[in-house]
């Protein structure tokens, strides 16, 4: 977490208990529905008002799961999980999504195989329409609230959750429509809400898998997110230019890597501190954002440059240059630059120790032997 910044909505601890609060709030209306709709819908024979009940059961479990998770996800980083826990939320949600799919599924296999064999059933009753209509009212103000929570934390798992009780509101107007239907003496209609029902259920749950899916295989940002970080970066004091830019999500946070052009011929510390200027408007810009990696390249450099690559280091190249100067006056300091498949030397003498006005031709002489040397430029350092 960077410095003096907090997530969303407090400290990781806030951030958790009241995710938990929250989660509570959905358990104990979860388990009234559950229990209402279970027992009223074998009551009053409604095949739908019974899955529906079955499917606020699988309500509770994903509570449970999303109370386990947000507990998980807030432990502090460690040496085995260096970028935290938040992951913790994106293998819930995908175990969430996976359970919906299967509950879905089950409940249109069960009722398709029911209305194919046109089982007579008996007559629905009055008492399990307005259960399914306080049910439509209860999920449609649960959604409301734990929405505007999630939002907040910008948590994916308690949106998922979220969503999740808004299907269940949708899935239960459904049921009202059957069990009205069937009330009016189209029983089949029971039947049928039932399975459409399943069908939501086994859409949202392929929905929330898929999205924990893409974020496991660290599926980058959508290109207006990319295009809003790409700016922040390239408005930076010294960013020349943009070559690579590579993002993926940690449940409510995002991680960034970038590569930044700059000056070639600045030194490692002006270059260190445009990559932190960068790094810091980032941050400071864009709050989804928990790190920001800046790899710094030469301007006019791709970001894996061959030729580069393939030039003598330092400890390679020393020995040669030394060797051809032995016999000239020692500078104090040699620096290169790696640019555009080349080397280009610089040698630094001290105040007062420059050499007489014409040794440069005599020191490019020297190093004309060596081929991957470019240019050569002599430099007095004056004493501040």
């Amino acid at each position: 977490m960077r410095d003096g910044q907090s997530p969303p909505g407090g400290s990781i601890a806030d951030r958790a208990r009241e995710a938990q609060k929250a989660t509570w709030v959905s358990v104990v209306v979860n388990l009234a529905l559950t229990v209402a709709q279970l027992v009223i819908g074998w009551l009053a024979h409604s095949q739908s008002l019974i899955a529906h009940g079955l499917h606020s059961f699988s309500d509770l479990l994903s509570d449970f799961l999303v109370i386990w998770a947000s507990r998980q996800s807030a432990v502090p980083a460690d040496r085995a999980h260096p970028y935290g826990h938040a992951r913790v939320e994106t293998a819930a949600t995908l175990v969430l999504g996976t359970s919906l799919i299967l509950i879905g599924a089950g409940i249109v296999w069960d009722s398709g195989w029911r209305l194919h064999a046109g089982n007579d059933s008996p007559m629905v009753g009055m008492l399990a329409f307005w259960t399914a209509v306080l049910t439509v009212l209860a999920k449609e103000g649960l959604y409301r609230y734990l929405i505007a929570i999630a939002r907040r934390l910008r948590s994916q798992l308690l949106t998922a959750n979220a969503l999740h009780t808004r299907a269940d509101a949708a899935s239960a107007l459904v049921v009202v429509i059957g069990i009205g239907g069937a009330l009016l003496g189209w029983g089949f209609l029971d039947l049928l809400a039932a399975a459409l029902m399943g069908f939501m259920i086994l859409r949202m749950g392929a929905m929330l898998a898929w999205d924990s899916i893409k974020e496991l295989i660290d599926t980058g940002l959508d290109e207006t997110q990319l295009a809003a970080i790409r700016n922040s970066l390239l408005a930076t004091p010294g960013v020349l230019g943009l070559h690579e830019l590579r993002t993926r999500r940690m449940a409510h946070q995002v991680l960034v890597d970038a590569h930044v052009q700059v000056e070639p011929w600045i030194s490692v510390s002006e270059g260190h501190r445009i990559a932190e200027l960068a790094r810091a408007r980032v941050l400071n810009q864009h709050p989804e954002v928990l790190d920001v990696l800046v790899h710094v390249d030469p301007e006019g450099e791709s970001a894996i440059d061959q030729a580069v690559a393939n030039l003598p280091g330092r400890e390679v190249l020393m020995p040669l240059i030394d060797a051809r100067i032995a016999d000239l006056p020692r500078p104090e300091r040699v620096v290169l630059h790696y640019v555009a498949g080349a080397i280009e030397v610089e040698l630094h003498f001290a105040a007062g120790a420059m050499p007489e006005h014409d040794i440069a031709p005599r020191f490019k002489e020297r190093l004309k032997a060596l081929p991957m040397v470019r240019n050569l430029r002599v430099i007095q350092v004056y004493a501040p």
